[in-house]
């Protein structure tokens, strides 16, 4: 009887598959790999953030106060919708932006949420893109006719009155069109890296 169950029970040994390695060693799986993506991603938010809270600083201590003979003449930017507007929403995005900064760094601890951040971040920047454009460009055109003026609907020129004035709404324009570049480039690479994800 004995002779006849051993090889019964090697042929059962055979069959049963050896464990995989990391079961044969009692290990767990490796954590997943930190993605430097949101290294980068975290510079450019911020880059954004200071450049949107310049842009806002910059335009609110704009105002001017010039004499024009008898009468007082000041210049604010709240005398303007376009440019009440064009605060307003970099207030917006700078605020955005910090926010995203401080997730993109919990990302950078907890790499497992990449993916689903990723995908609110794209949805995300292309809106406030939209925002700081609109306002970059409509805040422009009337920056634009206060320097320029217009002669057929007799609107005359400012800057040449209110320097002060016009030198900060340029500064706060060029700093808001750095911050609609890097969004740009936020929205590039938040695309790339999840393309990079998509098995092939």
């Amino acid at each position: 009887m004995g002779s006849t169950d051993k090889p019964a029970d090697l042929e059962t040994a055979k069959e049963v598959p050896p464990p995989p390695k990391g079961e044969a060693y009692g290990s767990t799986p490796p954590p997943p790999k930190r993605d430097y993506f949101f290294v980068v991603d975290v510079v450019l938010r911020f880059l954004v953030f200071a450049a949107s809270l310049t842009s806002v600083l910059v335009i609110v201590i704009s105002k001017q106060t010039v004499h024009l003979g008898p009468r007082i003449a000041v210049a604010k930017f709240n005398h303007s919708p376009a440019f009440i507007y064009f605060v307003a929403a970099l207030s917006v995005a700078g605020l955005y932006a910090i926010i995203t900064t401080l997730a993109s760094l919990s990302v950078i601890w907890k790499p497992i949420l990449s993916t689903k951040f990723l995908l609110h971040f794209v949805f995300l920047d292309v809106l406030i893109l939209g925002l700081v454009a609109s306002a970059t460009g409509t805040a422009g055109g009337v920056a634009y006719i206060g320097y320029k003026g217009n002669k057929h609907t007799q609107w005359l020129k400012v800057c040449s009155t209110f320097d002060k004035f016009c030198q900060h709404v340029v500064g706060a324009l060029a700093t808001s069109l750095f911050a609609s570049v890097l969004l740009v480039l936020l929205v590039w690479l938040s695309t790339f890296t999840l393309h990079r994800k998509i098995p092939k």
